[in-house]
């Protein structure tokens, strides 16, 4: 009699043909990684063996035949109807007595090690499943929660005939698989008690920009078909893996979700036994893992990333479902599969979707991709409404499923109500190359059916959908067009959300870091009104910051946690290159704008003047806001071990007001030099520029704020409709500024570079810059590849003159 059942110590990699992408990946994490900490439930496998003798039996293939054969997937209905024929078929031919006998047998066994009718999961694996190119995820069935023998062969042979669901006959002929050289095996595994607990998935790369020097973890409460389905919004944590391999343990990143509802087990068997309930108010206030957590799946998520690498002979990028067990509290990786959308991005070509304009926002959501798309809407309440689909159309529902895929296919766009950046639509989406954003709160009620909209995924991790169809330009640069030039190409990056996507083009780090940009968007409370919230007149806005530093153990932490969060993604994002933040420079009127901020600052008649930069962080008015920057940064390069954080000072008017910041860092930790420290000013004062000699002395590095020092050169307010015509950094004057810049801090031994756009606008001045030697140019992203034309053509003349 042939043998059907394989334990998973019996199984690896190499077993893909007899038991699936998906249980061979099971039992390689069972046998292989234990010893490493990466813990997987017990389980069997039901080889692709079984499926294929079921198959031989007297006109069974033929039935199939008859059924698929010209099957044109197009035609909804008939899919349907065919798919169904199908998966009878199947199901009757899988009811044999050697299958039956041998599943209740491997059932008995593991009831030994873990008590009679425990739980197991039933999951499909198809022999061609977790391909590189290919990842069949979602298309065949799973059973949860399934007890006793007699479920469980029920449960089996529906996971066998589900090789015919209308996703998975769509999904093979759009790959080109045939529907008879694919055959399903079944893993039948302990299931992890997460009902009680938590659970989600892990990538080993960022999924959107496919950056690969972070883990992203998931998580919600409950079983986590919930993510998969979208029906909740999860938590979401980034871990920085060069740092966690040189041993500093510190989440990167945490975006804390809604967690609307969690899956737990019924009294039954099988998917029906499993139920959904509504998650407390208090409890979707707290992350459902802790950070110690999250840094052990993050670790674990490595391990396996390295060891199927190593057998790859190639990266391997990683896509893991993890569960922790509420009753003995531990973590378990369920499944590990290869990554197959993100990373399998041609490098060949850079292509950058850029909006030109704005319609009136009506919803936004979580991004996914990066892409933007114009499309009248079709709003899809439930499956039976799929039929109404046109091609080109933006659906526009409460989640999808698997079974929504063949009109998924034909969409420009997705929106939905629900979903993290894992869920259903959101990996479809990816998979595709079509933008989607998700978990866009009431989208079903202010998007109706034929409404011309615009999905924006391409202004970073906010995904918008404008009313209207926008006009967008797309940027495609061939890497085999792009030489590196001398002179270092750097870039500005004021939003966390673009930087791994911006990381990810050629340059040479960031010259500025904008930290006002995090201030306002991430934290969007004054420092001031967090240290002294008594001082608040308004009691609306005292309510406002008490709701948002609720989670926290006091206000201080809120600021520092969020503000560390925002630095240190962008220096995880370019590390070990440099990056340069620039201290806070809001003027007075911008600070009175955040939350609590009118009553903390002066109000004055030209704040471009005023109170900013340098200026404030020694003064009794802010110097304990002041720490709090010291605090966050200081969290960045010691806890983060994000030791590329250089710190960039603004707006400092003279040589004592640079020793009394310099001091003020010191006495919060921030020393220049130790660790390895860098201070950089910003020169952007004309003082700045006639006592370059002594500021020197003082900082490690210049860099030139075009903007400032062309408005104070000139004497030209460059935000006046009446004069700004007169702002021209080609001015004589300016180059002259430029140059003694320049000279002066070589003279001195100083790094110096320019973080304006006027290398960008004007290909003069970065050939002016790049002949006098200048050993950066910072500008936006979008400029980066004019600005590399540009400075390598000077470079190239400069090399020509010297001949």
């Amino acid at each position: 009699m042939a043998k059907y059942i394989r334990s998973f110590l019996q199984i690896g990699l190499h077993d893909v043909g007899l038991v699936g992408g998906k249980t061979a990946s099971l039992g390689e994490l069972y046998s292989a990684l234990a010893s490493e900490g990466v813990a997987v439930p017990n389980g069997f496998a039901v080889t692709a063996d079984a499926y294929r003798d079921a198959l031989m039996q007297p006109g069974i293939a033929e039935e199939l035949h008859r059924l698929l054969d010209g099957l044109d997937k197009r035609k909804i209905k008939q899919l349907a109807a065919t798919a169904a024929k199908a998966r009878e078929v199947v199901y009757k031919a899988m009811d044999t007595e050697p299958l039956r006998e041998q599943i209740v047998e491997a059932y008995r066994q593991l009831e030994r090690e873990f008590g009679a009718g425990f739980a197991v999961a039933v999951r499909s694996s198809a022999t061609a499943e977790d391909l590189p190119t290919a990842s069949f995820a979602g298309q065949h069935e799973s059973f949860l929660n399934v007890r006793g023998a007699k479920d469980l062969f029920e449960a089996c042979r529906r996971c066998f005939a589900s090789i015919f669901t209308d996703r998975a006959i769509s999904y093979r002929i759009d790959n080109g698989f045939d529907h008879f050289k694919v055959a399903l095996s079944v893993a039948v595994m302990k299931m992890v008690r997460s009902d009680l607990a938590a659970s989600g998935v892990a990538f080993t790369l960022d999924t959107e920009s496919g950056f690969r020097d972070v883990v992203f973890v998931t998580g919600c409460y409950g079983l986590g078909e919930t993510i998969v389905q979208g029906q909740v919004d999860p938590d979401e944590f980034y871990v920085h893996k060069p740092t966690l391999k040189e041993g500093f343990r510190c989440v990167l990143r945490r975006r804390l979700g809604g967690k609307q509802i969690r899956m737990v087990y019924g009294k039954g068997s099988g998917n029906r036994a499993t139920l959904t309930r509504t998650v407390s108010s208090a409890e979707r206030e707290r992350f459902c893992i802790s950070d110690t957590e999250v840094l052990s799946l993050a670790e674990m998520a490595v391990r396996i990333e390295e060891h199927y690498s190593k057998n790859a002979g190639i990266a391997m990028p990683m896509d893991i479902e993890w569960a922790k067990d509420g009753s003995d509290g531990k973590l378990y990786i369920i499944q590990a599969r290869p990554e197959t959308v993100a990373s399998q991005r041609s490098p060949d070509v850079f292509e950058t979707y850029t909006l030109k304009g704005h319609g009136p926002l009506i919803v936004t959501g979580r991004a996914v991709g990066e892409k933007i798309a114009s499309g009248r809407t079709r709003r899809i309440a439930t499956a039976r409404d799929l039929a109404t689909f046109r091609p080109g159309e933006i659906l526009v529902a409460p989640a999808t499923s698997p079974d929504w895929e063949p009109v998924m296919k034909i969409a420009a766009g997705v929106i939905t109500d629900k979903g993290g950046r894992t869920c259903h639509a959101a990996i479809v989406a990816r998979e595709l190359g079509i933008p989607a954003v998700v978990g866009a709160t009431h989208a079903t009620e202010k998007l109706k059916t034929g409404t011309n909209v615009t999905i924006s995924c391409a202004e970073g991790d906010i995904g918008s959908v404008y009313q209207g169809t926008v006009a967008f330009d797309v940027t495609r640069t061939p890497v085999s067009e792009l030489r590196q030039p001398r002179t270092a190409i750097m870039v500005n990056v004021g939003t966390p959300e673009m930087a791994f996507r911006v990381a990810m083009q050629p340059q040479a780090g960031v010259g500025l870091a904008r930290m006002e940009f995090i201030i306002s968007e991430h934290i969007g409370v004054h420092p001031m009104a967090l240290l002294k919230p008594k001082e608040i007149a308004s009691a609306k806005a005292r309510a406002a910051i008490a709701r948002l530093v609720r989670a926290y153990e006091s206000p201080s932490d809120f600021f520092i946690e969020r503000l560390a969060e925002g630095v240190g993604t962008i220096a995880a994002a370019f590390y070990p290159k440099p990056v340069i933040v620039r201290l806070s420079d809001f003027k007075t009127n911008e600070y009175a704008s955040l939350l609590g901020g009118e009553a903390f600052e002066p109000k004055e008649q030209n704040p471009m003047l005023g109170f900013r930069g340098a200026s404030r962080y020694s003064h009794p008015a802010y110097a304990e806001g002041f720490a709090l920057e010291c605090a966050a940064l200081r969290r960045v390069r010691e806890k983060m071990g994000l030791s590329n954080l250089r710190i960039m000072v603004p707006f400092c008017r003279t040589v004592e007001e640079g020793r009394r910041v310099i001091a003020t860092m010191a006495s919060n930790g921030l020393k220049r030099g130790d660790g390895g420290l860098e201070i950089y000013v910003m020169c952007e004062i004309p003082n700045n520029v006639i006592q370059i000699d002594a500021f020197s002395e003082l900082f490690d590095g210049f860099s030139i704020g075009s903007n400032d020092l062309t408005q104070l050169t000139l004497g030209v307010d460059r935000d006046s409709d009446i004069v700004a015509f007169d702002f021209d950094e080609r001015d004589p004057g300016m180059l002259e500024m430029f140059r003694q810049a320049v000279v002066g801090a070589k003279r001195n031994g100083r790094h110096v570079g320019i973080c304006g756009e006027a290398p960008a606008n004007y290909p003069e001045i970065a050939r002016y810059l790049t002949q006098l030697g200048i050993d950066s140019i910072s500008v936006n992203p979008a400029s980066v590849f004019r600005t590399m034309a540009a400075v390598l053509e000077a470079e190239t003349s400069l090399a020509k003159i010297k001949v």
